[in-house]
């Protein structure tokens, strides 16, 4: 019987170069991106149930240091809601405001934000358990 696979998450970084804040977000997603790797190649032949029992999904990985489109920032904070907008857009808490001062200073993007496009999830700073509870909710590939 002929599958076909389905593709990858894409979990895509708006990186800061410099913020050392976004760099220990890089560094972790690299380090799960790594090891959700390494587990899914390892020869299946052999008993690896202590390492692939509580492994994630692979994902493909995207840093990026340019500013979102406003396509992109508008899809980001729809899937911030209304109460995640703040965290997304310095001074904003309505999508038209967050819109404006991005398009005023792009700086104004709060960064580092992860977002994972395929399951519209969003997560804006470096708490490591929350963006790692965002990545184990990945849904599993078949």
């Amino acid at each position: 019987m002929f599958r076909f696979h389905k593709s990858l998450d894409v979990i895509q970084l708006f990186h800061k170069a410099g913020s050392p804040a976004s760099t220990k977000v890089v560094n972790l997603l690299k380090q799960i991106s790594a090891a959700a790797s390494e587990t899914a190649t390892e020869d299946q032949a052999s008993n690896h149930s202590a390492q692939t029992s509580n492994r994630r999904d692979v994902f493909e990985l995207t840093v990026t240091e340019e500013p979102p489109t406003t396509d992109q920032l508008t899809t980001m904070l729809d899937y911030a809601g209304q109460s995640g907008i703040p965290s997304i857009v310095n001074g904003a808490t309505t999508t038209t405001e967050a819109l404006r001062l991005f398009k005023q200073n792009a700086d104004n993007l709060k960064r580092p934000v992860v977002v994972d496009w395929n399951n519209g999830k969003i997560y804006a700073g470096t708490e490591e358990s929350a963006i790692l509870k965002m990545l184990n909710a990945l849904p599993p590939k078949n």
